[in-house]
């Protein structure tokens, strides 16, 4: 029998799909993703979940002309499928392969690149506004989750749609999850809807009963459904939505496609935003991913009979000595607190929750606020560890400066995934935190060589009297280098090998890398000394002046853009003080957004490896030997 998926070729075949096959395919469609993200790893929870959502959306829309627009979008895999790319799943998230979020560049169907969370509604009102200025009748359809609604940008977005007088759909998916279990108050509230079986099933029935009536029955229903004064109203009091000015739709069965369908419909009617609630389970049909989506959020090769890993790897990560070290820190200082933006899991806070449920906070997907928060715990005497990873602190930039650096207020900033973190591409590269934090007033930045010194510098953190912010990478410690490490110092590098004529001045990752350049460089009779930096913020200016004196050749590394990063920061010291007979080799990722692929290709092609480090060294500073 020919499957239902080998139809799909392009853009709108799903529209040939009979009805009574709408189940099948979505059977397939599941086993498909199973499989491919089984043989390369993804994103697999979130994408199992909206399976039929997808469809019913893609039997509404007309695409390319109606936009749609993914929040996060790591849920967009069956879209993917839908839109004629079940191919690229071979390369999903390779190096020169296809995307695991939406990319305009790969198809006409992709409206908006996403990878952050809460930006699809005001993204989609901006696609609304820019059609009714045009006089273009396309649809606009904006797919968020619940656990995105406690992002304050999805607030400000519902506030400006609220406005709006023609028409917008939002799709809320709520499967009660963002990445971990979800919290805080909208949580809270959707809950009481989901359950609120009592008022389901009078909506049902009130429903069924006025449209039995002749001629005017089905008016009577859409008359209820959009009068301020509906029968949900007598059931749940004060909607939220609709206090708001949106006309709410649901809740319904995210895997039902007759409901999805008749619920989409009704909502392109309406001449305003409308919000259609939909149920979801996430991992849905695996019957691993159903009973943890967490683990199945984002995964590598896996088996498919027993849902484990095909690699399971023996090494530990900075995120699980992370995990130790605060709990430890923990033990010996009461004051000690910890904060998630809805990743406790993802940053190594599920031991510290679970030791101490009343110093753990998650705020849900809200950095901003997450910072802040930490702000008013610091200003009334605790030691607030905020644990977020360095692409989504971005968000939080002017709570950095404002709240917390301007008032020297004694937060930690733990920045998980500092530097290349690979398959999930330009919006998950944590490459620009140094730049956007080491030129902050008040703000000490450093970045550990090895597991050892990691743990040293949490402790000092913990004891460390103003804001300060430790980066470190994604995966496995470094264990090298264990003769060096001596008390961390404020300001204060490490000297690891004393030469001369040439200095590897490594930051925090690249010191594993500058071993071996430095091991290359002496087999090439090169003279070559190496320092850890440990302090981005501020520069160790005694060790610099020092090296000056018998270095001519200064050579950077570091994990981040070359503008604002370290690099940098040492052109403007041999500036500064005249040192124009050194030379300056900067070692950095150049200005630009890295793609997707894996990270020991990314950072070859990038030339931040040690054999392309090597080789342009050689080739800049001309030494004969």
């Amino acid at each position: 029998m020919a499957k239902e998926l080998d139809s799909i070729e392009k853009p709108n075949d799903i529209k040939n799909i009979k009805p009574e096959n709408y189940n099948r395919l979505a059977k397939e469609i599941r086993r498909f993703l199973i499989d491919r993200v089984s043989n390369k790893g993804g994103h697999l929870a979130s994408n199992l979940g909206v399976v039929e959502l997808t469809m019913a959306l893609h039997l509404i829309l007309d695409f390319p002309k109606d936009k749609l627009v993914w929040d996060v979008g790591h849920q967009a895999y069956t879209h993917k499928i839908l839109t004629g790319r079940k191919e690229g799943f071979d390369s999903l998230r390779c190096f020169g392969g296809m995307s695991g979020f939406p990319k305009r560049v790969e198809s006409d169907s992709d409206c908006f690149d996403t990878g952050h969370s809460s930006t699809s509604i005001s993204a989609a009102l901006g696609f609304a506004k820019a059609r009714d200025l045009s006089g273009k009748d396309n649809k606009v359809f904006a797919v968020i989750g619940d656990g995105a609604l406690s992002g304050g940008m999805a607030y400000e977005a519902l506030n400006n749609a609220a406005r709006l007088k023609s028409n917008m759909v939002i799709v809320l998916n709520d499967n009660n999850m963002s990445i971990s279990e979800n919290v805080g108050g909208m949580s809270t509230y959707l809950g009481k809807i989901r359950s609120n079986t009592k008022y389901l099933g009078l909506k049902e029935g009130v429903e069924t009963t006025l449209r039995k009536l002749p001629v005017f029955g089905d008016a009577i229903v859409d008359k209820i459904r959009k009068s301020k004064d509906s029968i949900k109203r007598l059931v749940i009091p004060g909607m939220l939505f609709e206090d708001m000015g949106i006309t709410y739709i649901g809740p319904i069965d995210g895997h039902n496609m007759e409901q999805l369908l008749s619920a989409f419909r009704s909502a392109i009617k309406m001449n305003e935003a409308v919000i259609v609630h939909v149920i979801t389970k996430k991992g849905k049909g695996y019957s691993y991913a159903e009973k943890n989506p967490s683990k199945f959020h984002a995964m590598e090769p896996f088996v498919i009979k027993t849902g484990e890993t095909k690699t399971e790897s023996l090494c530990v990560s900075y995120t699980e000595a992370f995990s130790d070290s605060i709990v430890k820190i923990a033990d010996t200082n009461e004051k000690v607190v910890a904060i998630s933006a809805a990743m406790p899991s993802g940053t190594g806070l599920t031991k510290f929750m679970n030791y101490y449920p009343e110093r753990f906070f998650d705020v849900g997907i809200a950095e901003e606020h997450a910072v802040t928060f930490a702000a008013g715990l610091a200003a009334e005497g605790f030691k607030p560890f905020v644990a977020i990873y360095s692409t989504f602190l971005q968000r939080a930039y002017d709570q950095i400066l404002h709240d917390v650096c301007l008032q020297n207020l004694p937060v930690v900033f733990a920045i998980d995934r500092a530097g290349i973190v690979g398959k999930d591409g330009e919006t998950h590269q944590g490459i620009y935190d140094l730049s956007y934090l080491s030129h902050i007033p008040n703000l000490t930045v450093i970045a550990p060589k090895n597991v050892r010194e990691f743990d040293m510098m949490l402790q000092y953190c913990a004891i460390y009297n103003g804001p300060i912010a430790i980066r470190y990478p994604r995966g496995k410690v470094f264990e090298g280098l264990e003769e060096f490490n001596g008390p961390i110092e404020f300001g204060k590098s490490e000297m690891i090998y004393m030469d001369q004529d040439i200095v590897l001045l490594a930051l925090g990752s690249m010191v594993e890398v500058a071993i071996d350049v430095r091991e290359q460089l002496r087999a090439e009779g090169f003279h070559a000394s190496l320092v850890n930096v440990r302090f981005v913020s501020p520069l160790d200016e005694d060790m610099l002046h020092e090296l000056a004196k018998n270095h001519h050749v200064f050579i950077t590394l570091e994990e981040n853009v070359k503008s604002g990063g370290y690099g940098e920061k040492i052109s403007g010291f041999l500036s500064q003080y005249n040192y124009g007979r050194i030379k300056h080799i900067n070692i950095s990722i150049p200005d630009r957004f890295i793609t997707h692929g894996e990270p020991e290709l990314l950072k070859e092609e990038l030339g931040i490896d040690a054999d392309s480090i090597v080789n342009r060294c050689k080739n800049e500073i001309k030494l004969e030997h």
